[in-house]
């Protein structure tokens, strides 16, 4: 079994952490619970290929205009996820200051945008927010995914592909 640090990064109240508890755990509370400084959680996932890779999950507080996220919790990072509330476009607009930092410190790092509380949105709206930000990262980044830590939607999707991009090649 390998062992793969993964991140959590995005502005306060995105859902970082009801998308960890989704998946860790299966549960999830409409009961907002702000993250300081950094938790860590720990998944075991068997890949299609059979390979097993433990994710060792940091959830790090969400950053704010007075208060940057703390970038020394991406130190030895494997895999990254920029975490927006789709129902906040200012969420969305600060990803591209979270790739800039990951693409100067740490190059190489697969990157996944979740577009998180797609639940709030009607499907439609929630897809072409989806197009939209997958056409603007195109390159940057390994996907976009609409997720609902609500419903579950998309969450076991972002974490397993993260684990395949962590382990390919």
């Amino acid at each position: 079994m390998i062992s793969k640090k993964v991140i959590l990064v995005g502005d306060f109240a995105t859902g970082k952490t009801s998308l960890i508890r989704r998946f860790v755990d299966n549960q999830f509370s409409d009961t907002y619970l702000s993250t300081i400084g950094v938790k860590i959680s720990k998944k075991k996932l068997t890949l299609a290929n059979g390979i097993e890779v433990q994710c060792m999950i940091w959830d790090i507080e969400g950053g704010t205009q007075s208060k940057p996220v703390n970038t020394t919790y991406f130190t030895g990072t494997h895999g990254a996820f920029l975490v927006a509330d789709i129902t906040r476009e200012e969420t969305i607009n600060h990803l591209s200051d979270y790739l800039a930092i990951l693409k100067e410190k740490y190059p190489g790092v697969p990157v996944i945008i979740a577009l998180n509380k797609s639940d709030k949105l009607p499907l439609e709206d929630a897809k072409n927010r989806v197009d939209k930000v997958a056409e603007a990262y195109k390159g940057d980044i390994i996907t976009t995914i609409l997720t609902s830590a609500k419903t579950g939607e998309g969450v076991e999707e972002m974490f397993y592909s993260m684990a395949e991009a962590m382990t390919a090649g």
